[in-house]
């Protein structure tokens, strides 16, 4: 379960770079009910988005160097520079070297050896996201790859994640977790990008998923807002009904109202 009692290689942060920062924090407060906080005059732009004055994200407007629109979900580590160092190692690729950011942590920006990017937060000041796995907040993330084997074996190396299969209606799903607090950190799971439709045009990613209250009314709410529903709205059981989606800018996202834990 996703926390805000963050360790080390769980998700403590996620930022979206779109190119029109004014249009997304519309989108996304349509949506979510997010306000949009800025970070300071110094920040070049970065700002927070908020649920009752909480911080549940990040974002700023980003150009077409800084690749197409997309969230950046990222990890928590004890040393940024350490764990690029190792994500080269392991043949991956550093696309931002660690920095400071203004006394808040240390972050990268990486790419995993499929290319997908992904971030990573070494705490200071701030330690991550004010609130998760609640409604209009950040709930679990899923990696979409053509080979779920390697990227496991890449994420342990790097993260020290751990992965578990645990079976589903026509198959098995390759859960992922930090080494510290085992099964029951469980934030997020690993699926072939041959299984996933939805996925397959836009290519390997780390997708997020935000809870909602009620995910047919996210998906109408979407497609007012100028969104594009990728895929409907889904009920897996003993999961919850969920829906993916791309927001007006091109950036994927999913939604779920998850089933209550038994137990």
């Amino acid at each position: 379960m996703l926390t805000t009692r963050f360790v080390d290689g769980a998700p403590n942060w996620i930022d979206i770079g779109t190119p029109d920062i004014d249009g997304a924090i519309s989108f996304y407060g349509g949506l979510f009910g997010w306000q949009f906080q800025s970070a300071g005059p110094d920040a070049g732009g970065y700002g927070f988005f908020q649920l009752g004055g909480r911080t549940v994200a990040g974002g700023m407007q980003s150009g077409p160097e800084q690749g197409p629109p997309a969230w950046t979900v990222y990890f928590q580590t004890a040393d940024a520079q350490a764990t690029a160092k190792s994500v080269e190692q392991a043949h991956g690729s550093v696309l931002v070297q660690p920095l400071d950011v203004m006394g808040q942590g240390h972050m990268a920006v990486l790419a995993d050896q499929a290319h997908v990017p992904f971030g990573i937060w070494q705490p200071g000041q701030t330690r991550g996201v004010d609130v998760a796995n609640e409604p209009g907040a950040l709930c679990w993330v899923e990696l979409y790859t053509p080979d779920v084997a390697a990227a496991a074996a890449f994420y342990h190396r790097v993260l020290g994640l751990e992965t578990s299969a645990v079976p589903f209606p026509g198959g098995t799903y390759t859960c992922v977790n930090p080494a510290e607090g085992g099964d029951d950190a469980m934030f997020g799971g690993i699926v072939p990008l041959a299984d996933a439709p939805s996925e397959a045009e836009g290519g390997p990613c780390w997708l997020p998923y935000f809870e909602v209250e009620d995910t047919d009314a996210a998906v109408d709410k979407v497609q007012q807002l100028g969104g594009t529903v990728r895929m409907p709205a889904t009920t897996m059981e003993g999961v919850g009904r969920m829906a993916k989606f791309t927001d007006p800018y091109g950036a994927r996202f999913a939604v779920i109202r998850s089933e209550p834990q038994q137990g």
